[in-house]
């Protein structure tokens, strides 16, 4: 998720999505991330793209996650391998929704983020399908594989390709090829068909926005994507809008604002975490994360508006009195404010918006101010 970066091992081959082709025919300008050759901005740029996506409707390609589905003899059951591995509660998931949350280390670390989601069709009641990073998709699959119960099983979904219509006009654009999107309210997920063709979708993404990610078979997104493309309202983002975009709606992204020494608490995710979840534990870390909520933590991720227009970047440090508090995790220019945002770790005692720091950009001070997240309003469909 987000900005892209170097393929951590060079020696690897660089991988392609089942859109590869598609990106470079359009003019995309392609770099590596998290092992693929990925586009990260086309001919209009970063800026334009940014901006089309909040007024209008995005297209993303986010097939190098990874997705999967846990399958058991019963809702309880794969709900419960889930839960020895994740803090959210999955037992009381609803039929045709998803859930957020964090697969944690013993620790409480977060090893990476993802989506749960419980299908609608009561035949698929042992079913939850699961989406998660790409530079971590590998280990993930790994951790969970090797610490699932013998009655739950996993089946990798390496066939599907998965795309992301984001913007205020996703929901009308979506709505003319299929059937019920519509009605689904934020978070929430169904089966169903693109012209014909099955698809699963659901009413989420990482843009702020209003929008849909759309899980459908390698052999048929060029044309799922190319019919979207038609639309005017549509137009193909790349990861540097996504970015961006992710970024003014104060989304953390893996790596950067959470990794293994980041708890959900620590990362202001504890709305990720349900009262049931909090009160019984376990999962991994549970000790240390009812500790953190009961008595507070040293640090909390917290927003933050720099003065002027001068962004302040990953691992600018940030001071108080010329006292080094906390370190900033993403940072670059909002778009939509016209003005740098960034996020980042301080000390608890310095967390309350408002409160005025200095962030040290290019070896000289810039004032900032904590700021409250996200520094967009959402658009989430909450309720139809």
């Amino acid at each position: 998720m987000g900005v892209p970066v170097a393929s951590e091992n060079t020696s690897d081959p660089v991988r392609h999505t089942p859109l590869h082709a598609t990106h470079v025919a359009a003019g995309a300008r392609m770099v590596p991330f998290a092992g693929y050759d990925m586009p990260v901005q086309y001919p209009t740029g970063i800026m334009a793209e940014h901006k089309w996506t909040r007024e209008n409707a995005g297209l993303f390609d986010v097939s190098h996650m990874g997705q999967l589905f846990l399958i058991g003899g019963d809702h309880a059951t794969v709900a419960a391998a889930v839960e020895a591995l994740c803090p959210a509660d999955i037992l009381n998931l609803k039929p045709g929704m998803q859930r957020y949350s964090q697969l944690l280390a013993a620790d409480g670390g977060i090893l990476d983020d993802l989506m749960i989601t419980r299908p609608t069709d009561p035949a698929e009641d042992g079913v939850l399908m699961l989406v998660v990073n790409a530079g971590c998709k590998e280990q993930d699959i790994a951790h969970i594989a090797a610490n699932l119960p013998g009655n739950v099983r996993m089946l990798r979904a390496d066939h599907r390709a998965l795309v992301a219509l984001q913007g205020p006009k996703a929901a009308e654009v979506l709505a003319a090829h299929c059937p019920g999107v519509v009605d689904l309210p934020f978070m929430g997920a169904l089966t169903t068909t693109f012209d014909g063709v099955p698809v699963h979708v659901s009413r989420s993404g990482y843009t702020g926005e209003d929008g849909f990610e759309i899980s459908v078979h390698e052999r048929q997104v060029a044309r799922l994507w190319d019919t979207l493309c038609l639309s005017p309202a549509v137009k193909p983002i790349g990861l540097g809008a996504r970015d961006s975009l992710r970024l003014e709606a104060g989304l953390c992204l893996y790596g950067h604002d959470i990794d293994t020494t980041t708890s959900p608490v620590e990362a202001a995710l504890v709305w990720s975490v349900q009262k049931r979840r909090r009160l019984e534990g376990g999962f991994p870390g549970a000790a240390r994360i009812q500790k953190e909520l009961a008595d507070g933590t040293t640090r909390l991720r917290v927003g933050i508006l720099p003065e002027g227009r001068l962004p302040a970047r990953e691992g600018a440090e940030i001071q108080v009195d010329g006292r080094k508090i906390g370190v900033v995790t993403s940072g670059g220019f909002g778009p939509t404010l016209n003005a740098p945002v960034a996020m980042g770790y301080v000390e608890s005692a310095f967390s309350a918006p408002g409160t005025d720091v200095t962030l040290i950009v290019r070896d000289k001070p810039l004032p900032a101010k904590i700021a409250p997240m996200p520094f967009v309003p959402n658009g989430y469909i909450r309720k139809k």
